[in-house]
């Protein structure tokens, strides 16, 4: 049995995405494929333009068997912590087999090699790395010109390829190859070359136009061209929801929420959230203070080092309280629970399979999530239960927070909305 895993936000789900999915299920003969999806919020910092529920349902419509959560802890990480989450959920449901992912270079030879170095640390690029954080350069740029001096010396690859990584499905690619490593997973890796505009383009292309310009292009009620851009289930789902009042939500919608909280947060509580270093939780106290407003306070803070996408993430995680503390243990950790947010009736049969090989509980509806835990046999799974509890409630809150930007602003959405069942197979 070939059980094909991705990793996917689908915000919208696009051609591009669709091109994706057919392509991964050919490429691995998939009998299955299973989709860990992010939540409420995205890796952007941003809250998804409708609720994870729809995406999912759209998932299911378009060839997605299970639709399980990338748990908000790890959706709005960096590249190395969000593929950690995911490859985590992916390999402790025990049923994956292959794991494909969108690449700009495609080279799995390369992508392999970097994972490598970066998962086995050899003695000689530590060393490198030391030498260029002293010279004061941020990790990620020091890491990325330690690996450049580290293959110039080695010879294995050519040091420009490697200088030009930080494009983002390359970069991606190699964490979650990284994290295949780290949990020794025997998942096969695959790639397929990206088709149509950069993941963060934001000018339309037609047919195969960027999530970026998609979401643009909903912001400015631009629907004839939004049409174009998705597949027509996808399109109409997503204008279900919006015309329901369920959306879109976007990044400035939080600035009353952001400035608000902000405000009444000392220098001290910053510095104890995840990420904030070198001063910036002095820079946070200041600025929201002098800022007009949320995209003021953002253009403030901004630097080399402090890019808008990463200052976006800190904000959600200072907004939810994310400590450095809890971070770290959810990095060494890892997922756990796989929470379902829908199946199709194949999935159903590969769902039967999953709960005899599971190393972590399935949570079948937010409701079950505390029954689950106490049911749960410590002598067949390894959990923490403190940090499952502590997890879920953040996933909970997410969802919470983002629809207070719909219409119909009631809270505990996670509660009321049922899994998503397709009864007939796509």
């Amino acid at each position: 049995m070939r059980v094909l895993g991705i990793v996917v936000e689908y915000n919208p789900f696009h051609n591009g995405h669709l091109y994706h999915l057919v392509k991964a299920r050919e490429l691995v003969s998939a009998d299955y494929t299973v989709a860990v999806m992010s939540g409420s919020f995205t890796q952007r910092g941003e809250p998804a333009v409708i609720d994870k529920f729809s995406r999912a349902e759209i998932a299911l419509l378009h060839g997605v068997d299970v639709v399980i959560e990338l748990p908000f802890v790890y959706a709005t990480q960096d590249a190395g912590g969000f593929a950690f989450g995911a490859v985590g959920v992916l390999h402790r449901i025990g049923v994956v087999t292959d794991i494909v992912f969108g690449s700009e270079s495609a080279d799995e030879e390369f992508i392999e090699k970097v994972a490598r170095v970066l998962h086995e640390q050899p003695w000689r690029y530590q060393e490198i790395l030391h030498v260029k954080l002293k010279k004061g350069l941020s990790f990620p740029n020091a890491r990325k010109e330690a690996l450049v001096e580290y293959f110039q010396e080695t010879g294995e690859l050519d040091p420009e390829r490697v200088r030009n990584i930080e494009r983002s499905n390359d970069i991606l690619g190699v964490e979650y190859v990284r994290s295949l490593l780290k949990y020794s997973s025997s998942i096969r890796f695959h790639t397929i070359k990206r088709v149509g505009a950069a993941y963060n383009d934001p000018s339309f292309k037609g047919k195969f136009s960027s999530a970026t310009a998609i979401r643009g292009l909903i912001r400015e009620g631009k629907w004839d061209l939004v049409r174009e851009a998705l597949p027509q289930k996808s399109y109409e789902i997503v204008r279900r929801e919006i015309e329901a009042g369920r959306g879109p939500v976007f990044w400035n919608d939080l600035e009353l929420a952001y400035l608000s909280r902000f405000r009444v947060m000392k220098a001290d509580d910053f510095e104890k959230i995840y990420g904030f270093v070198e001063g910036l939780h002095i820079r946070f106290e200041k600025e929201v203070r002098r800022a007009s407003g949320l995209q003021d306070f953002i253009e403030r803070l901004k630097s080399k080092r402090f890019t808008f996408t990463r200052l976006r993430r800190m904000m959600l995680h200072a907004f939810f309280g994310l400590t450095r503390e809890l971070m770290e243990e959810v990095n060494e950790k890892g997922p756990q629970y796989a929470r379902i947010l829908g199946f199709t009736e194949r999935g159903r049969k590969l769902l039967s399979v999953m709960k005899r090989k599971t190393s972590i509980p399935l949570v079948p509806t937010a409701s079950l999530h505390k029954k689950v835990l106490e049911e749960i046999d410590d002598e067949d799974m390894s959990v923490d239960r403190d940090l499952y509890l502590r997890m879920f409630e953040l996933d909970m809150m997410a969802t919470d927070l983002q629809a207070t930007f719909f219409e119909d602003k009631t809270g505990e959405r996670d509660f009321k909305e049922k899994v998503r069942i397709l009864s007939t197979n796509v």
